[in-house]
């Protein structure tokens, strides 16, 4: 039987991407809406079925009557950054399972904290609390994450990825994004999918130390919108690790040097090069990574488990490497150390 599930949030990335992931899963079936206004919530569904609930809505419409209708299980949670947590801890205290979207919260003090009342105040194993990270979902990065642990001992990597968001396009008109509260600003949005990937990358070989240096080059992108950091991993791999949302370079990069070859990504082609060999395969995403990620929350949901790709932990592991380079930009490149990682 199916999950009844709510969207928390009438924002882009749930209309475009939660919407249709929920209605495409053959274990969710999709009861609510809940959005800060009523034309935010009609926004994701006109469909009649769908339950419509907001903080302008009136009586027997607001988040807390949604929470207590028995036939809602669990909620997807894709708000504001600062706000999220909140909605987290009322969700789970209701006994709703939950996705919320990453980044886990907007700092590291924040996400502990949120994860030790979890842990002391909710049972984890009747209700779940899992955090959201298409990348881990991505067929490419999952393959290239294979070769390079076959590939044997990391001796280094580089992962560039680079764009500029200008005023005007769909993301940055929405106003928590265009003025920020929370650290990083877009680095912190969108940062955190790139430490997910290179987390995914290297494996058991975490990353234990980074020094960076960051700077804002636009200045409708504060407080900074580029970080570039150098990363030792705990077996003294050194690599580097280049974001920026403000810059004139365009596209990404992502290269794992290791003992018995190498492996690259360029959009959907991987690259291995073992024994002076090279082959490229191409291996095509599920479109961004969140269908088969909130299918397969879904399918975790209904067999009464947990997907341990979407555990907090892992979350906050992102969230650690991404403060970290952030904090040492401020500290003028001074080395920061890694305690989070699994």
């Amino acid at each position: 039987m199916a999950i009844g599930v709510a969207i928390i949030g009438g924002g882009i990335f749930a209309r475009e991407e939660h919407l249709p992931a929920v209605q495409a899963s053959k274990d969710l079936a999709l009861k609510a809406i809940f959005s800060r206004s009523l034309k935010s919530a009609q926004s994701l569904s006109t469909d009649s079925n769908v339950d419509l609930y907001s903080e302008d809505s009136g009586s027997g419409k607001s988040f807390n009557d949604l929470l207590e209708r028995s036939d809602i299980q669990a909620v997807i949670i894709a708000l504001p950054i600062r706000i999220q947590p909140i909605y987290i801890r009322r969700a789970l205290s209701a006994g709703k399972h939950v996705l919320s979207e990453k980044p886990i919260a907007e700092n590291l003090n924040d996400a502990q904290e949120l994860i030790k009342w979890y842990n002391g105040s909710i049972d984890c194993k009747r209700i779940t609390w899992s955090v959201a990270e298409n990348f881990r979902h991505l067929n490419s990065f999952q393959y290239a994450g294979e070769q390079v642990h076959r590939a044997g001992r990391i001796l280094g990597f580089r992962v560039r990825v680079h764009s500029m968001v200008k005023p005007g396009g769909k993301y940055y008109e929405t106003e928590w994004r265009k003025n920020p509260s929370h650290q990083g600003g877009f680095l912190l949005d969108g940062g955190v999918h790139y430490t997910a990937g290179l987390r995914l990358l290297i494996g058991e070989d975490t990353v234990s130390r980074i020094s960076a240096y960051t700077n804002q080059n636009q200045r409708h992108l504060p407080p900074v919108d580029t970080v570039d950091a150098s990363m030792k991993t705990k077996s003294g791999a050194t690599g580097t690790l280049s974001i920026s949302m403000g810059t004139t370079f365009t596209g990404s990069e992502w290269a794992i040097a290791c003992e018995g070859g190498s492996v690259s990504i360029s959009r959907s082609t991987i690259t291995t090069v073992f024994d002076g060999k090279e082959e490229k395969v191409d291996i095509q995403d599920e479109k961004s990574g969140v269908p088969p990620e909130v299918r397969k929350w879904g399918e975790a949901l209904v067999a009464g488990e947990r997907n341990e790709k979407q555990i907090p932990e892992e979350a906050l592991a992102d969230l650690e490497i991404l403060e970290k380079m952030l904090k040492s930009g401020e500290a003028n490149g001074q080395p920061m150390d890694c305690n989070l990682q699994v």
